[in-house]
């Protein structure tokens, strides 16, 4: 009987008997149903545009939950491969120094401290968008590191040219001390370095582009702020870079374990260290300066320790140069 949906499929006679027919409804399943439709026009995706034309699940627009500021609905979260800086600490310090950002991505229900209410109120005051993530979500998108339920997003690091940081010594009115770094390839020990060179009044980084750390999130978390006040240049060739600073009357100062004199001796170079510009060209733990970066520099010191002790991390023997060359400065009125 027409229209009777118990009506069984034709009998199929076989070599293993009888069997009955599906009625047409498996050759049905297996026709296709065209090509899958954009994620936009799919109600029920995050990226749905129907509706009332607004963005995210059903169209639905406006400040999303929370009812803080720019916050956004929960899923929002930024996608991974963006730089983050994570941890409470390191998002406050990045805030307060007024470092680009484009977005905070939170913990959904996060217990708040005053670092999260001041980093809430930092973010809402200079109008960036606050996502809420799941734990899962912010354990991806910072690559598994301790977030403490709270992340930045920060965009590409804008690098300096060496001009800019001379430049920026100039209008200091103090005479230049540059540090450039020679395969030096772990972004703690850049981030440590930055923080030396902000204290002791370096007016730049410099960095090969090649077989070299660069500005990442993770600098930025270890830099603890000191990221957004000294300056960082890449360069495409760091040992041309050096020779056309010594063009220019920079002294270039390597720092490796070979070196011929000590960090101790340096109060004696007074008048090339305390007066003149200076370059602190700063080798990788263990291998030292390159061949032709250290046949570029000028002078070569070593920092005295003791004969159990085969080397000390970058960052330490920069921080205790730096301090060296400090000591100088300070000595004839420059710093």
């Amino acid at each position: 009987m027409a229209g009777n949906s118990s009506r069984r499929g034709a009998t199929r006679r076989t070599k293993k008997g009888a069997t009955a027919g599906s009625g047409g409804v498996r050759r049905r399943g297996l026709e296709g149903k065209g090509p899958t439709p954009k994620a936009s026009d799919r109600p029920g995706h995050k990226a749905y545009q129907g509706g009332s034309g607004g963005s995210g699940q059903g169209g639905k627009g406006g400040a999303g939950k929370g009812g803080h500021g720019g916050r956004q609905r929960r899923g929002d979260a930024p996608a991974p491969g963006e730089n983050q800086v994570a941890g409470r600490n390191a998002v406050l310090e990045a805030l307060q120094e007024g470092i680009p950002a484009t977005s905070l991505t939170v913990l959904a229900r996060i217990e708040g401290d005053e670092r999260v209410r001041e980093i809430l109120r930092l973010t809402t005051a200079r109008g960036l968008p606050i996502a809420e993530a799941t734990r899962t979500d912010l354990d991806r998108i910072t690559d598994h590191a301790v977030h403490q339920g709270v992340s930045l997003t920060i965009p590409p690091y804008e690098y300096a040219d060496v001009d800019e940081l001379l430049e920026i010594a100039h209008d200091a009115f103090e005479p230049p001390l540059l540090v450039a770094l020679d395969g030096i390839t772990d972004p703690r020990n850049l981030g440590a370095i930055l923080r030396s060179a902000g204290a002791f009044g370096v007016h730049g980084v410099i960095l090969p582009e090649r077989r070299s750390v660069s500005m990442t999130a993770s600098v930025w978390k270890v830099a603890a702020g000191a990221a957004g006040r000294v300056r960082v240049a890449q360069v495409t060739n760091l040992n041309r870079t050096l020779a056309d600073l010594k063009s220019r009357g920079v002294f270039a100062l390597g720092l490796d374990a070979e070196g011929d004199v000590s960090t101790r001796d340096l109060a004696s170079q007074e008048r090339s260290l305390g007066t003149e510009p200076v370059v602190l060209v700063v080798g990788a733990e263990g291998k030292g300066l390159s061949r032709l970066a250290r046949e570029t520099c000028d002078q070569v010191v070593s920092i005295p320790m003791g004969e159990r002790t085969e080397s000390l991390n970058a960052s330490v023997a920069a921080a205790i140069a730096l301090y060296e060359i400090a000591g100088v400065r300070e000595g004839t009125g420059i710093a």
